[in-house]
């Protein structure tokens, strides 16, 4: 499966198509760059140092030095060409030619031979990532919104798609409290090892790939196993080249699509504590920049979500922007040096209208389910870049029942769909399934012993006319699986089958 042709995605952003090398345009340059901008020459020293040939970026006829787009004053990009490569420049083949509304309105302020200078010689594929992307993308276009749940397991993933779920979330919160590299329980404030999520990511795709393979085997695939993934990048566990590392990172485990949230990495908390402190916008839009970089590097058309937690966080590291100074209550500082900082909505769309010409979605992180907060932020984005995707966090961190109504809970996520909020998830879904179900079990089977355990495979074997498979556990893991692996490398004279003579085969 390919990933992003960079000849098309940079054609196709002025919704253009792909540019033929004859065709005469005159691009549009970002005021901030030049047509003539080249490496510097301490980076070409570097670079021929290191025996990089600037003949593989040679220019192509007039269009070589054309820039990447800056926003125009409606949110989508100005009219850049560039030019198919003759295989002087180095892109990624990646595969299907995307549709101008891919790439419209995006602001790359780089070029393809920058991109073609990071990629190095050997083509990697990455075909989960790629092809959980595109369909995400789709699935978003096509569906009212796109709902998920967070897994922390890769039996969570596998019972998520068997259930009918378009998509999957992988919450660095659940990460940090029990599915961490470091085999700790950490509150989510970025103390787990930065490669944990990325690993939770591969798990999960493992997961549904040996599902996958359990039903081929079985006769053939009954539905699509490899759901996309949305994971949690944290606030990038530090600057742009963490963030530029951490995309790939996730890319290369299989995800779809990546948020980066704009609170300091060092003091990151999770957006429903207090004592969160928010970078400056230029900082985090550095940020998207590079995950979008790291994206294009790896060839993958990577689903890039930006956050802001400017609803309810109220420390500030710096105002060197003019769009975060409205919003600096005084000059006095914290002991920390922090500035003091007004939080709410307003914060939340003025950070949103900067980062939308770098992200695909953009999320803002609330503090209780409100209908009209919604409504107040997809106003305020789509004001100025209509149609603008957005992301939202149905949080366990909310009471629901103590804000909105039962007819209300039942509603919500509609009326979110319909303000543009195309990608919803329940963060922590996974923690607290697992935690209650155990609870659970474990409070009735201290009472009545074998009785509680009893009821609990009686709800199974009902929950299977649903499609539930789990009850035969052996087959659920892939026992039958490894059975017909071992069938073909003995051609079928194993005598040593694990299914055959089981009890699961003969109880159930």
């Amino acid at each position: 499966m390919g990933g992003l042709d960079m000849t098309h995605i940079w054609g196709h952003i002025s919704g253009q198509g792909p540019i033929s090398p004859h065709e005469s345009k005159t691009p549009d340059f970002p005021a901030t760059f030049s047509s003539t901008t080249q490496p510097s020459t301490e980076l070409s020293k570097v670079l021929r140092a290191h025996s990089f040939s600037h003949d593989r970026v040679k220019p192509q006829s007039h269009h070589s030095q054309d820039r990447m787009p800056a926003a125009s004053s409606n949110g989508h990009s100005k009219g850049t060409t560039i030019p198919a490569s003759n295989g002087s420049v180095k892109t990624q083949d990646v595969g299907t030619v995307i549709d101008s509304q891919r790439w419209a309105g995006v602001v790359r302020p780089y070029t393809p031979q920058d991109v073609a200078r990071l990629q190095g010689s050997v083509k990697i594929e990455h075909t989960l990532a790629n092809r959980g992307a595109e369909r995400l993308w789709s699935l978003m276009h096509e569906m009212p919104y796109v709902h998920s749940l967070g897994a922390m397991t890769g039996n969570q993933a596998m019972q998520q798609v068997r259930a009918g779920l378009p998509a999957i979330y992988c919450s660095g919160w659940q990460v940090a409290g029990d599915a961490n590299t470091a085999g700790q329980v950490y509150p989510d404030q970025s103390l787990y090892p930065a490669n944990a999520v990325p690993e939770l990511v591969k798990r999960l795709n493992r997961a549904l790939q040996r599902a996958d393979q359990i039903e081929v085997a079985e006769g053939g695939a009954k539905r699509d196993w490899f759901a996309p993934i949305v994971a949690d990048a944290e606030a990038g566990f530090g600057g742009p080249l963490n963030c530029f590392e951490m995309m790939k990172a996730m890319i290369e485990a299989g995800a779809a699509g990546v948020h980066f949230e704009d609170q300091l990495s060092s003091e990151k908390k999770c957006g429903h504590l207090g004592g969160k402190v928010l970078i400056p916008i230029s900082h985090h839009i550095r940020s998207l920049v590079a995950a979008r970089l790291a994206a294009d590097v790896c060839g993958a058309p990577t689903v890039l979500i930006a956050r802001t937690d400017a609803h309810s966080a109220t420390l500030l590291t710096s105002d060197i922007d003019a769009a975060d100074r409205e919003f600096v209550e005084s000059k006095e500082r914290t002991p920390e040096g922090f500035f003091h900082y007004k939080a709410g909505v307003k914060a939340c769309i003025a950070r949103g209208l900067a980062y939308a010409p770098y992200c695909d979605l953009i999320w803002m992180e609330t503090s209780t389910p409100s209908i009209a907060e919604a409504k107040e932020f997809a106003d305020g984005i789509h004001a100025k870049f209509p149609g603008k995707l957005l992301a939202y966090n149905c949080s366990p961190s909310f009471n629901w029942r103590k804000h909105l109504s039962e007819g209300e809970i039942a509603t919500y996520q509609q009326e979110l769909g319909k303000m543009g909020y195309k990608f919803q998830f329940v963060t922590l879904a996974g923690f607290h399934a697992l935690n209650y179900s155990m609870f659970d079990l474990a409070h009735g089977y201290n009472k009545q012993d074998m009785g509680a355990y009893s009821k609990l495979q009686t709800l199974e074997f009902d929950a299977e006319s649903r499609g539930y498979t789990a009850t035969k556990h052996q087959r659920e893991v892939g026992t039958g699986y490894f059975d017909a692996v071992a069938s073909t490398i003995s051609s079928g004279t194993s005598s040593t089958m694990a299914l055959l003579g089981s009890t699961e085969t003969a109880q159930f």
